[in-house]
């Protein structure tokens, strides 16, 4: 079974507003309503891609309620820890001005929810895949994910981290399963600017020294490379395409590894479909579908 967590999930507000102007009142051409927050998203990524998997999340109020709804109308386990006081954050996302979004704070989480979530994870047994993806409330401490590790370490539970600076760099000692930071984001732990996919793999590999498995640094449009455990090394290309929207591509491509990983069994295919999957989302207005990631494939892997 496949496990995700998101501390702060949201409601995202996708909206079009054609010639947009500050200090007057805008009208939206087009509206919708989805799921959000990084381990959501690759929820609803794996189940497009055809993957069983439970969502474990914080909700609160009735915005809560309606992350709720919709997750489980997407077909994907809801596994909700409610948290009584505040509310779930709306996201406003302006579609037609790229970029341009409004994120809410969310619910403060405290020592009684983090119990509740130790309780569900305590469940997850050998052989099964955890993804802890995105930022925590600053409610937190930054060794969340270490904490969350630490308690599962030596069960036999695969982990995927996809998280920056310290949420990242405090569980490598942990030996996650996969990391994915991007090329800035990797730049800012070690001081380093990276701009090409070569310049990356030196540093790549020093995740790997402190302790990760495998690792991906995915560059946007530079295309994305691949440090493997068991010795390969890949650069690739980013697929060509219409950027449409960047929002999810990045836990998309962590969705594509993991569904092709547990499908194959093989990492360098993982990764393949993990570009696949990402580039097919940049291209799509929402999560990429199973037969969109499918078309993009073929060009990766040909």
């Amino acid at each position: 079974m496949v496990y995700t967590v998101t501390f702060n999930p949201s409601l995202d507000y996708v909206v079009t507003v054609d010639d947009f102007r500050l200090g007057l009142t805008n009208r939206t051409t087009s509206e919708e309503l989805y799921p959000g927050g990084k381990g959501i998203n690759v929820s609803v990524m794996l189940r497009n891609l055809g993957i069983e998997n439970a969502a474990i999340y914080y909700a609160a109020g009735f915005v809560g309620d309606e992350i709720t709804r919709k997750i489980v109308e997407t077909g994907i386990r809801a596994e909700e820890i409610r948290i009584p006081e505040g509310c779930s954050r709306i996201n406003l996302k302006l579609k037609s001005i790229d970029g341009t979004e409004i994120n809410g704070m969310g619910p403060a989480i405290r020592r009684e929810h983090v119990d509740a979530l130790y309780e569900k994870l305590d469940r997850i047994s050998s052989g099964d895949t955890l993804v802890l993806a995105g930022s925590i409330p600053g409610s937190l401490p930054d060794s969340m994910y270490s904490d969350i590790m630490a308690r599962l370490e030596g069960r036999g539970v695969r982990i995927c981290v996809d998280a920056t600076r310290d949420l990242l760099v405090n569980v490598l000692k942990y030996k996650p399963f996969l990391v994915k930071p991007n090329n800035h984001e990797l730049g800012e732990i070690f001081g380093a600017e990276l701009a090409t996919r070569e310049s990356v793999v030196p540093y790549a590999r020093k995740l790997q020294e402190m302790g990760a498995e495998n690792v991906i640094i995915s560059m946007a449009g530079e295309g994305a490379v691949f440090v493997a455990s068991d010795g390969r090394t890949s650069l690739r290309e980013a697929p060509k395409g219409t950027l449409v929207n960047g929002v999810g591509a990045g836990d998309s491509m962590v969705a594509g590894f993991v569904a092709g990983y547990l499908k194959t069994g093989d990492l360098m295919e993982a990764f393949y479909r993990g570009i696949a999957a990402g580039s097919a989302t940049a291209f799509a207005d929402y999560l990429a579908t199973d037969d969109e990631v499918e078309a993009v494939y073929r060009q990766v892997a040909g």
